[in-house]
């Protein structure tokens, strides 16, 4: 009597993994989708092993070619953005106990401002007390080049360390338009649930869009599109997120 090969066991439920390729395919390239169904499909297309975030670009319709002109700003995620936000605050000392209080990462005065002209980047964001300012100011040119120096404009000079830091520590995040006429944001991970991820999306083109500047005609976001660290791209329908001027 011949030997029978045993197979292996097969699972209840058969799960089938479309390949990189297959899954760029669940793009239509010239389609303009909603941003619930681009989120939808941002998740479907994702296809790394790790755990991948979801990216924005919004290319702004400006003249770039200005000399000085910029466009930056704050948004405020309603549910974070999934990084880990090290913050550094720069004050006296009844200032830097408010600032471990909320949370911040790192904290000192003159010590810190040592640390810092001798290359020490251990933060994604820098704030600081007025009364420290002039003192910061040597670190212009070593924080400018990196977009970290702390600016009133931009909220990261105030006196108020608690609130900020924590707004930060939150969510919080500094966009600005590179010199393509470009604003990239992070609007999560893969893994959020749809709603976040939505919710993220409409309140980072609304704070874009705020920063409109005045006299400009026309369409200010030209165009929207989100993918995740290694998807394809995914084209938004910017009119279902604001009414724009024609």
């Amino acid at each position: 009597m011949p030997r029978q090969r045993l197979l292996p066991a097969l699972p209840d439920r058969w799960e089938f993994k479309l390949s990189k390729k297959e899954k760029a395919k669940l793009v239509e390239t010239a389609k303009k989708y909603s941003p619930e169904e681009a989120i939808k499909l941002v998740k479907q297309t994702s296809w790394a092993k790790f755990k991948e975030s979801v990216d924005m670009a919004i290319k702004l319709d400006v003249d770039v070619k200005k000399g000085g002109f910029s466009i930056r700003g704050f948004v405020p995620l309603p549910h974070g953005s999934g990084k880990k936000v090290k913050v550094a605050v720069i004050a006296k000392a009844d200032k830097l106990e408010e600032a471990k209080a909320a949370g911040a990462d790192v904290m000192g005065a003159e010590d810190l401002i040592e640390k810092i002209s001798k290359g020490f980047f251990g933060f994604d964001v820098v704030l600081a007390t007025p009364d420290m300012m002039s003192q910061v100011g040597k670190l212009g040119k070593i924080l400018g080049t990196k977009g970290l120096m702390p600016n009133p404009k931009s909220g990261t000079v105030t006196m108020d360390i608690k609130k900020v830091v924590t707004e930060f520590k939150s969510g919080k995040m500094e966009f600005r338009m590179d010199k393509g006429g470009v604003v990239h944001l992070l609007l999560g991970k893969v893994d959020f649930p749809e709603e976040h991820l939505v919710d993220n999306l409409k309140t980072a083109v609304t704070s874009v869009y705020k920063t409109k500047p005045s006299g400009t005609k026309g369409n200010y976001i030209k165009s929207i599109t989100i993918s995740s660290t290694m998807g394809p791209a995914i084209k938004i329908d910017q009119k279902e997120l604001i009414e724009q001027d024609e």
